[in-house]
């Protein structure tokens, strides 16, 4: 491993030439299963569904973590929240890190370029050039329409528009932040490596769309959820809790699931427009050696369990992300293996010619990206955390708050849904979640993908559960931070793939 992240790229590095220009387009809290790729019914990203089928398409993607900055901070690090340090999304300017993307790129000779909401430890001058911040209420306003776009989005306070936005698209969030990436496009150089990163907070809260996109996909035509505030109700604990806090704080809010479920879906035909709008420049200007990468940074709940936005849990419509490769250098596949956010990272490092930094813990995803025929074993496990720590808040508990507990405002992430910490593990179509309060959840997602009827208790599930503590147990000692470097050199797999791990030896039983 080279320590220095501004090393250059190797010699013997086997592909000859300038490396691709790189897209970055990332979205902020868009489900997986939102989009007809993955089997919804309803057609909400056609452009971005074709970029999939033309590239590396990994149908089993997971985050780090179901929150912003814990999940964004692995992105650029490719690390852990328990090895980066953020695990809430107060705390992004204490990550922990030796080199990150942005260092890899600058060390590859790429003109690096963002546009859009940051939530992340770096900042403006960070990047070659940049514009923002963007956020779910507003970003730079460059007309008056903006800035009064920008008070009606704050005045939503977070919640569902009943009626079409009374502002044209161009006013909107995602028009306004590819205007920006264009202009970059247009004036980059053509002999400099460009790595654009397009940061579009929408599908995320306030939940919003203009025509023709309110329009466009009328409530009754989408699918409705599979389970309702019932299935909050007894899982207890932090689903309780914020279920009853949201009703409490905006009694009947439920009720405006179908308008919900629609706005979202315009929201995401609204991104992949724009999303087109801004291939096509692209394109226009830097030719077709481009490397696309879409990715989300969690999912939502959209009506699920009588919920809105994230908060408790790690449910696979919170964990489970869109995630693909396309373009330059990528085998068309659609991909099985389960993969993680933090696998951003040094499959770039491999890309550019570059090592995995020191303390990555994801892996390079390029051999795959390469060879559309490669299935290596060992990439059949996922793993998330959640948690800022402390011991865990109970549902009948009342902490303070960093937003008051009277009036309609509140934010699901707070001291009460994210204490404690919880780990979770998905092996094949088995799920194990364990809690730091000595309680645990198992799932058999082929007969029980929403979650709802907890194994963990029974008997019948106890090999199972004793093999998923085994494999939990492992990934939590595969993810431990190693900074920093010492003099101790680490053996270090090749693409930083570690050997698939072994089955508890059935003749140790179960634990006691």
């Amino acid at each position: 491993m080279n320590p220095d992240p501004q090393a250059p790229v190797r010699e013997d590095d086997p592909r000859t030439g300038r490396p691709p220009h790189i897209v970055l387009v990332m979205t902020d809290q868009q489900r997986a299963d939102f989009s007809a790729r993955y089997g919804f019914p309803v057609d909400t990203t056609p452009f971005l569904d074709g970029l999939a089928e033309r590239g590396s398409d990994f149908h089993r993607a997971y985050t780090s973590s179901p929150l912003c900055v814990p999940a964004r901070e692995s992105l650029l690090t490719g690390r852990y929240p328990s090895a980066h340090r953020v695990t809430q999304n107060s705390t992004e300017r204490a990550a922990h890190y030796g080199a990150d993307l942005l260092d890899v790129l600058g060390g590859a000779g790429y003109r690096r370029v963002f546009a859009g909401k940051p939530h992340m430890h770096r900042g403006p001058d960070d990047f070659d050039a940049y514009h923002g911040p963007y956020w779910h209420t507003g970003g730079p306003q460059r007309s008056e329409e903006h800035a009064a776009f920008d008070r009606w989005l704050d005045e939503l306070d977070h919640g569902v528009a009943d009626e079409p936005t009374p502002f044209p698209l161009e006013a909107s969030l995602p028009h306004r932040i590819v205007s920006d990436a264009i202009g970059e496009i247009t004036a980059a150089d053509a002999e400099t490596p460009v790595f654009l990163w397009v940061s579009f907070p929408e599908p995320h809260n306030p939940y919003q769309v203009p025509e023709p996109y309110f329009g466009m996909f009328p409530p009754e035509t989408i699918p409705d959820r599979a389970h309702g505030p019932e299935a909050a109700e007894a899982k207890g604990g932090h689903w309780r809790w914020l279920r009853e806090l949201v009703d409490e704080k905006r009694p009947g809010y439920d009720e405006e699931r179908a308008r919900y479920r629609a706005n979202y879906c315009g929201q995401l035909r609204l991104l992949d427009d724009q999303v087109r709008r801004l291939m096509d420049h692209v394109h226009a200007t830097l030719g077709d050696d481009v490397l696309v990468i879409m990715v989300s940074d969690h999912g939502d709940y959209v009506a699920e369990y009588g919920l809105q936005r994230k908060g408790a849990g790690l449910p696979e419509v919170l964990v489970r992300i869109p995630f693909f490769f396309s373009g330059a250098r990528v085998a068309p596949a659609r991909r099985e293996e389960m993969v993680s956010i933090v696998d951003v990272l040094p499959t770039i490092a491999e890309l550019a010619g570059l090592d995995i930094p020191d303390g990555v813990s994801g892996r390079s995803l390029a051999p795959l990206l390469a060879d559309a025929e490669l299935h290596p074993d060992g990439f059949d496990e996922a793993y998330a955390e959640r948690g800022y720590g402390g011991l865990t808040y109970g549902p009948g508990e009342r902490p303070p708050l960093h937003f008051p507990y009277e009036g309609r405002t509140f934010d699901e992430l707070n001291s009460v849904t994210q204490s404690g910490r919880s780990r979770m593990i998905r092996h094949r179509d088995a799920k194990l979640i364990v809690h730091s309060d000595g309680t645990g959840e198992l799932y058999d997602l082929a007969d029980d993908p929403a979650e709802v009827h907890d194994r963990f208790a029974d008997p019948a599930y106890a090999p199972l559960r004793a093999e998923l503590l085994w494999r939990l147990c492992q990934w939590m000692l595969r993810t431990q931070d190693e900074l920093p470097r010492g003099a101790y050199t680490p053996k270090r797999a090749p693409h930083n793939w570690t050997p698939p791990l072994p089955s508890l030896p059935h003749d140790q039983g179960e634990p006691s």
